[in-house]
């Protein structure tokens, strides 16, 4: 056997086996996505997203406090409106009594250290279900859906938000939101993480679940990117970066680890993003439940796929344990 065929023994050990990775996963690299309500008192538990809920304002402090004890350093906030009255324009989106930006205000109180990103959608709030205005036709109507969600990023951004991070999928969002946050006086104070590469994928059903979001009628195929789409992907991260995002996204991440390894590449001084959504989190721990692997063993090599395309930041509902996993 050739000298050059033999490779075992660069890792024939524990901590040598570490060193063939390109980057370690860390604490700093996982953003804990939450879902609050507006029922300040909440903690409703979500079926299909195991160990997840549902979270009032008056119970951040005894969900996150442990975990930011932890060293869990970011979280991204997502609103469940359950009382409001949803309108065609999503006007509870922005309502400063509304989950998210009283969210925003009580966790920048309560932990001056914890970076707080803000999902900028309006299909939670809209009664329609879709991610901005509609057409009499029932497609979407992009100038005003632009306008109107670049409008809630900037309230975001006013409450106290770090970073907005606009997931509707809309033509010109970014340019438009990038506007608004220089035109309020927060375009060096505010982050915005762009959702360029999301997908129409089946795996969003226990985040609509949990955030009721589901589309009245009809699907989001005509906004959201098609599935084998790699070129309008590669197209959409090139776009969002020339319209001033800050963080390029992936959203899911397990099915597109190419797109991830795309964005690396084309944008290079980027962090890059990528989204481990409900469905991808259900079906570990389903499998794990049934046998077929270790949930913590599976957990670890789904996340160290995405480090290994190339992510720096990691959305992901594992992020609790990762934190005692670390």
């Amino acid at each position: 056997m050739d000298i050059s065929s033999i490779l075992q023994g660069g890792y024939q050990h524990p901590v040598s086996r570490s060193w063939q990775a390109k980057q370690q996963l860390t604490k700093s690299m996982l953003m804990y996505p939450i879902f609050i309500t507006d029922d300040p008192d909440a903690r409703v538990e979500v079926p299909s997203l195991p160990g997840q809920c549902r979270w009032g304002v008056n119970r951040l402090e005894e969900f996150l406090g442990p975990l930011v004890q932890k060293g869990l350093q970011s979280v991204i906030l997502f609103g469940v409106p359950l009382k409001c009255l949803k309108d065609m324009r999503g006007t509870p989106a922005d309502d400063p009594n509304g989950p998210v930006i009283s969210a925003v205000k009580k966790l920048r109180s309560l932990f001056p250290d914890l970076y707080i990103a803000c999902d900028v959608c309006l299909c939670e709030y809209t009664d329609h279900g879709h991610c901005g205005y509609l057409n009499a036709d029932g497609t979407i109507d992009n100038t005003p859906s632009v306008a109107r969600i670049a409008e809630v990023a900037v309230n975001y951004a006013k409450a106290g938000a770090h970073c907005v991070a606009p997931s509707d999928m809309m033509d010109g969002r970014v340019k438009a939101i990038k506007r608004g946050l220089i035109d309020a006086g927060f375009g060096n104070k505010c982050t915005l993480m762009s959702y360029s590469a999301k997908f129409a994928s089946s795996l969003y059903g226990p985040f609509r679940d949990a955030a009721g979001s589901a589309p009245s009628f009809g699907n989001r195929k005509c906004y959201q990117l098609p599935v084998a789409a790699r070129g309008l992907a590669r197209r959409a991260i090139l776009r969002d970066m020339e319209e001033g995002a800050d963080i390029i996204m992936v959203k899911p991440a397990l099915p597109y680890l190419d797109i991830i390894a795309d964005a690396g590449q084309l944008a290079v001084d980027h962090p890059i993003a990528c989204y481990q959504v409900s469905g991808e989190f259900a079906m570990v721990h389903a499998g794990a439940a049934a046998g077929v692997y270790d949930l913590k063993t599976m957990a670890f090599e789904s996340v160290e796929s995405m480090v290994r395309a190339g992510a720096t930041l990691i959305m992901t509902y594992f992020t609790p344990d990762f934190l005692d996993w670390l």
